[in-house]
């Protein structure tokens, strides 16, 4: 198991939780960033994967997440965790300097990611986006109309067809169990728009992931969103009957398998 360290960042608006999983052979660096809810340590196996692929991975808890300050799951800028996000890569630049930097971000954090790519040009050698909210969802986005907003926090059946998944999630106690707060979602479906706006992410090495039968960043929609950003250098994955936590599903070791396979294609 790969050890990781533990370090404090000063964030946009409060402390800011990271891990890093060093690799003193790395030959590129891995930034991970998490879900709406959750935090980086729900991604400790996939860091282990792309550790022994020969990373250096480093991955925040988001602000208001995990072990990081600020009310639980209350984002007010959702640009915010993107700058955050780039503190992160800046120290992963310091601690591995020269080696080439790709993003992955699944849900919420594939909305972050696709963020950092377009107002940070140049700086990522590849993205691979899991599951990203980038085209919204209208169930969710219906919420808004309510007042007030309904307690219906996210049902851990939709997360992964393996139950052990839903299990862990429900009984973890850094993970928010609450309802959807309505500034965050007003943030989240604000960084839907910022995301379109912006356009195509040009000639960056982009990996699509994402499963069939996801009920929280449904097909549809999301492919909608990518058409409008979609490069010169794009790929995707999309997996029968799979759901939400591509990374968490029956068949995650193809998953991990692909993304790796993506990035040896193209560092």
């Amino acid at each position: 198991m790969a050890e990781s360290i533990e370090i404090e960042l000063a964030g946009s608006a409060g402390r800011i939780h990271v891990r890093h999983w060093p690799n003193p052979d790395a030959g590129y660096v891995a930034l991970i960033a998490h879900g709406y809810g959750e935090h980086v340590g729900r991604y400790e196996h996939v860091a282990e994967h792309l550790v022994t692929d020969g990373a250096a991975v480093l991955g925040p808890d988001h602000l208001g997440h995990g072990s990081s300050e600020g009310e639980r799951a209350l984002i007010e800028r959702g640009e915010d965790l993107t700058t955050d996000l780039h503190e992160v890569a800046e120290l992963a630049r310091r601690e591995h300097p020269g080696l080439p930097l790709v993003l992955i971000g699944h849900s919420m954090g594939g909305l972050i990611a696709t963020r950092f790519a377009q107002r940070y040009r140049g700086e990522l050698a590849a993205l691979v986006i899991s599951g990203p909210i980038i085209g919204g969802n209208p169930t969710i986005a219906a919420l808004l109309e309510l007042d007030p907003i309904p307690d219906v926090p996210i049902d851990p059946d939709v997360l992964s067809r393996d139950p052990a998944v839903g299990a862990a999630y429900a009984a973890d106690p850094l993970v928010y169990h609450g309802p959807f707060k309505r500034a965050t979602l007003e943030a989240l479906f604000a960084g839907v728009e910022s995301v379109a706006r912006e356009g195509s992410l040009g000639d960056l090495p982009t990996l699509w992931i994402h499963g069939s039968e996801d009920a929280l960043a449904p097909l549809e929609p999301t492919r909608a969103a990518i058409e409008l950003i979609r490069g010169e250098r794009f790929e995707e994955r999309i997996y029968e009957n799979a759901r939400h936590e591509i990374f968490n599903e029956i068949n995650r070791i193809e998953v991990l398998a692909d993304v790796t396979g993506f990035l040896h294609r193209v560092l």
